[in-house]
Parts: structure tokens; C-alpha cells; sequence
């Protein structure tokens, strides 16, 4: 009987062409689902010497990359604290903590791309791919954010939360595009 209507429903979204809204919809469940389980029990997933541990391993990573950058490549002027502390001419700083790590978006990372439909042999090297781009993405907010805090102090605040956290999102919907229309979609294709 489930079968019967599994099979109705699949015939009506392929008869309209609904696929990428099934897709969508799928996508925004996995996200918002992950999203609201990791903060109902944030403390208890953090308990964890393991899960804190990484994340403050990450945000010394992100740190010193970040730090890098500011210094070899954009030629800043810094002062350097513990922990993972970065102070500019002007008095500001940024601090990398374990919520700054990144390690969030790497299990969403993981928890969508384990969900969502798709073949294993591919999810295999592009779960890693997506650690690598969130990675990159986080050393790069650290950097704008070093940039926003010496030049546009006053702004600080709002980069951070409503144009660089929100990023890690649009970052993690291009790399599920990517993967529907590359891994997805193309086995589809080749089935039909």
C-alpha cells in the first residue's frame, strides 16, 4: 500500500516536472532540521572532549591561516594574544574561539550530503570537498572580518552576523547545487 502511493507520488512528480522543487524541499528539511537539533542540544553535543576538542583545533587552524594572510599577503600590522587573538593599529581585534571554528558547518556538511540522495562513491571525496570549501570560507570571514574591524569598525557587527554568517549558507547551497546538477541529476540522466 505504501508502495502504491510512494509510486503515485513518484509518477505526479515526474509527470509535472517537480524534481527540483522536491529537491529544494528536501534540501531546506535537511538544513533547518540540522540546524535546529545542533542548537537544542548544543551544550550536550560540546560535553564531548572530542567534539570541543576539534572545534578548538579548527578555530586555532582557521586562526593562523587567517593570521597569515593578514600579515604575508595583505601586509597588516598585528599584535597577537591568547587565544587565537589578533589586534590592529587602531585598538580593534578579532578572536577565533571554538564558535568561530567552523566545525558547525562541517557536520552540516556531512549530515546533508549523507542525506540527501546521490551516489556513495561520489559522496565519498565530496563530503571532504565541502570540509576543504567551508574551511577556505571560514579563513576568508576571518580575514574580511580583520579588514571590516580595522577600516569600518562601526560595521562590525553587522558583517558579522548578517552578511558573513549568513554566507556559510549560501556557500553550503552552492555546493548542494553543484552536487544535484553534477552527481545527481547526471545519474538520473543516465538511467532514463
Amino acid at each position: 500500500m505504501i508502495r502504491t502511493y510512494y509510486r503515485k507520488a513518484e509518477g505526479f512528480i515526474i509527470k509535472h516536472r517537480l524534481q527540483a522543487l522536491v529537491d529544494v524541499a528536501l534540501f531546506a528539511i535537511i538544513t533547518i532540521g540540522f540546524h535546529e537539533l545542533w542548537w537544542s542540544f548544543s551544550e550536550w553535543i560540546k560535553s564531548f572532549n572530542m567534539i570541543s576538542g576539534s572545534a578548538d583545533w579548527l578555530a586555532d587552524q582557521v586562526y593562523a591561516s587567517a593570521l597569515w594572510i593578514n600579515q604575508n599577503v595583505l601586509r597588516l600590522s598585528i599584535i597577537t594574544s591568547e587565544p587565537n587573538t589578533m589586534w590592529f593599529s587602531n585598538n580593534g581585534y578579532v578572536g577565533v574561539n571554538e564558535s568561530c571554528s567552523g566545525l558547525k558547518q562541517f557536520y552540516q556538511i556531512a549530515v546533508l550530503f549523507i542525506l540527501f540522495p546521490g551516489p556513495w562513491k561520489h559522496k565519498l571525496w565530496y563530503i571532504p570537498f565541502g570540509f576543504i570549501v567551508m574551511y577556505i570560507t571560514n579563513v576568508l570571514r576571518i580575514v574580511i572580518l580583520s579588514l571590516v574591524v580595522l577600516w569600518k569598525p562601526q560595521y562590525w557587527d553587522f558583517t558579522h552576523d548578517w552578511i558573513l554568517r549568513p554566507f556559510f549558507y549560501v556557500v553550503i547551497f552552492i555546493l548542494w547545487v553543484i552536487w544535484v546538477e553534477k552527481f545527481r541529476r547526471a545519474k538520473k540522466v543516465r538511467k532514463a
